[in-house]
């Protein structure tokens, strides 16, 4: 039977003697919101991460509808798979031309509404990058995923910068990709977003899956 979404079996990811993530087994499904909550440090954004193989597993596999990720071309994958850090990294001098690194050919009108969609004004398209705060920042790199249609998006913190108003931008475009058919995978600990977007929750603590509100998704070693 398909399985649509990521599907992790047995993943753990060891840095050192640390081990970041422990024997994780569990279904982030598609076209749904999931979020993962947990401490700093308990493995939130590593789990983000093994989605579009920024990392690896040590050991175990992550599939994507049904197909190891390993078997997908990794430029592809993260083209499909989106993924906006905490930390923004903006790559270019100008605000219009980030938007467009994945896409040259894009519109002006088109980036403006990109930057709409994030809660970015139309005066946001001539300026330059620097100066940006970090929130700014955050929602640019955001702009610059969506112009590439990603069938997914990996969001780490996104609110952690913003006020209420500009939280809610990201709360209604996070419901919006899902009711167009895309699958959202939130690492928060906003919990007025969380209970505003999420379908499932995962918690996160020292490195295992413990919890799940949605149900019939973790599937833990220890009851094999």
């Amino acid at each position: 039977m398909a399985v649509d979404g990521f599907l992790l079996e047995r993943v753990s990811v060891v840095r050192g003697e640390a081990s970041v993530l422990r024997e994780v087994s569990a279904h982030f499904p598609g076209g749904r919101c999931s979020t993962v909550r947990g401490a700093s440090g308990s493995g939130k954004t590593t789990l983000l991460r093994l989605f579009n193989r920024l990392i690896d597993p040590t050991v175990g596999r992550v599939l994507l509808d049904d197909v190891p990720l390993t078997e997908l071309d990794v430029l592809v994958l993260r083209r499909r798979v989106g993924l906006v850090a905490q930390a923004p990294v903006v790559l270019t001098d100008a605000v219009l031309d980030e938007v467009r690194v994945g896409r040259p050919d894009l519109s002006e009108r088109r980036v403006t509404e990109l930057l709409a969609r994030v809660g970015l004004g139309e005066k946001f398209v001539t300026r330059p990058t620097s100066g940006l705060s970090g929130g700014e920042a955050q929602r640019l790199c955001l702009a610059r995923s969506l112009a590439v249609e990603p069938q997914v998006l990996l969001l780490d913190e996104p609110t952690s910068a913003l006020d209420g108003p500009s939280a809610a931008v990201i709360a209604t475009l996070v419901r919006d990709h899902v009711s167009e058919g895309g699958t959202v995978v939130l690492a928060s600990h906003d919990q007025a977003l969380v209970g505003s977007v999420a379908d499932r929750v995962f918690e996160i603590n020292r490195g295992r899956v413990t919890a799940d509100r949605g149900g019939g998704d973790i599937d833990h070693p220890s009851s094999r």
